[in-house]
């Protein structure tokens, strides 16, 4: 016993089993059953653990190797893809240009051969199509711009200066020419796009649980700026009333266009979340426009009506009558067809306004000259404009005063209620292709109702998107919107 327990623990005999196991693990030695090493003899227990042991390391040799192999093949995988890039024929984005190129090109062809030379220089469809793609590219250029720490400019913006420009520079504007027919049609068309438009953005649950803060807020700012513009414009640019309040109800809009992009972006990083002032300032903004289109309507038929005034009112209210009955019976049949399942309308409406936004901001930058304005006219609009906004930011926040909100959210929604663009582009030129036609004296007070329109574009949509975009973090509470889920029923807004 005692030889035993020497035998197993002198370290010469384990060097003796080391070297048994080293010679049983040649190539003569395998099993030919097995493929494996024959153990024999007292090392059989100690050569079966290191059998594991390089079984384990054979694993590991072969989860190594079959990463490399995975490696290699991804490599493998992203060089064809590297490659694409840099093909021919081209991929991606320039595949892309090419072939919208190529339609296009196709299209204008087509054309061409129906209607001749109205799709050469000069002609109506030619100006047409310089504007429409002339728009695009601007508001792609300005789409892409990101400048660190500043929130992103509104598309819109760089589509009216497109405009802007076929119009003022000398080349372009010598072959682009737009008739007023078709000019006035797109824009009535932008306008019934717009209204309905409106009218799918209302959310009916935040229009139920908001009730008397959403009437506040889209009613009483559009009033009370139409009216301080014209006062504003009578005194300081000598505007008739029909004319002043005319003009009040064209730059007294908010834009959904620029509102509604801003406080999305808001609501998806949780800020306002708690009390809903997206959702009210969303919600608000497409009554706000129903009712300044509304009050223009009135106006505009007041203007170019050859009746009394009593006789203009009873008329301009018979159309809001008209007009209520009407959209309540159209709101009947649509509240069941198309059924709730069926979003095929909103998809065909944004289709069709992402092609009239453009022709409509591009015609409005187009019917502004530099040439034609006066060397006051600049100043004197941009007063006007001013002064009707502070009066609208003042009384927003005093309407805001009773809705629960504490004095940082009250500024917030005072300052992101004054961006203006896609109303201003409708209503502006109205009043201009109506003077042309049935009027054509009261055509300078047209004009100026244009340049304020193009004026409150360019200074109200990129500022109202700066505020809102970096004082909205600085002032509304966050709350995690995956974490905590508020229900407007809770809302305490009255």
């Amino acid at each position: 016993m005692l030889k035993e327990f020497m035998y197993a623990t002198d370290p010469k005999n384990e060097h003796l089993e080391d070297k048994n196991i080293q010679s049983s693990t040649t190539p003569q030695a395998l099993d030919k059953q097995t493929q494996r090493p024959r153990l024999t003899g007292p090392a059989a227990p100690r050569h079966a653990g290191s059998s594991r042991t390089r079984i384990l390391k054979a694993s590991d040799t072969n989860e190594h190797e079959e990463t490399k192999e995975t490696v290699l093949s991804k490599t493998e995988e992203t060089k064809p893809q590297m490659e694409k890039k840099c093909s021919c024929p081209p991929q991606g984005t320039l595949n892309e240009i090419i072939t919208n190129g190529a339609i296009l090109f196709m299209v204008w062809c087509v054309t061409w051969s129906f209607s001749g030379p109205e799709v050469l220089p000069g002609g109506s469809l030619f100006g047409l199509l310089i504007i429409f793609y002339g728009a695009v590219i601007g508001g792609k250029l300005l789409e892409n711009i990101r400048i660190p720490s500043v929130p992103q400019l509104p598309p819109v913006l760089g589509m009216l200066l497109a405009g802007f420009t076929v119009r003022n520079v000398p080349f372009l504007s010598d072959h682009v020419c737009i008739s007023s027919t078709m000019s006035s049609t797109l824009r009535n068309t932008a306008l019934t796009i717009i209204l309905v438009q409106a009218g799918l953005g209302l959310d009916p649950q935040a229009l139920k649980h908001l009730k008397g803060v959403c009437l506040r807020l889209s009613m009483g700012p559009c009033l009370i700026e139409a009216c301080s513009t014209a006062v504003v414009s009578h005194f300081l640019m000598n505007f008739p009333w029909q004319w002043g309040f005319l003009l009040g109800f064209v730059v007294s809009a908010v834009s959904p266009a620029v509102v509604v992009p801003s406080m999305l972006r808001l609501q998806e990083k949780g800020y306002g979340f708690e009390k809903g002032i997206p959702t009210l300032l969303i919600a608000a903004s497409s009554l706000d426009d129903i009712v300044a289109i509304s009050g223009f309507s009135t106006c505009l038929s007041i203007v170019f009506s050859s009746g009394g005034v009593l006789n203009n009112l009873l008329s301009a209210f018979r159309d809001v009558l008209v007009g209520v009955l009407v959209g309540i019976v159209l709101g009947m049949f649509t509240r069941y067809f198309p059924s709730r399942d069926q979003i095929r309308v909103q998809k065909i409406i944004r289709t069709a306004w992402n092609i009239f936004q453009p022709l409509l901001f591009g015609l409005v930058g187009a019917e502004v000259s530099v040439t034609s304005l006066k060397s006051n006219a600049i100043g004197i609009c941009v007063v006007t404009l001013s002064l009707a906004l502070l009066v609208r930011i003042s009384f927003t926040f005093v309407l805001m005063s009773f809705a629960g909100f504490n004095f940082k959210e009250k500024i917030f929604i005072a300052l992101s209620w004054m961006p203006k663009a896609t109303v201003q582009a409708v209503l502006g030129p109205l009043a201009l292709e109506r003077a042309r036609i049935s009027a054509p004296h009261l055509e300078p007070y047209s004009k100026d109702v244009m340049t304020i329109a193009f004026l409150a574009i360019l200074i109200a949509a990129p500022n109202g998107a700066l505020i809102i975009g970096i004082l909205g973090p600085k002032v509304l509470t966050r709350h995690d919107p995956n974490k905590m889920k508020v229900e407007l029923a809770g809302l305490e807004l009255h």
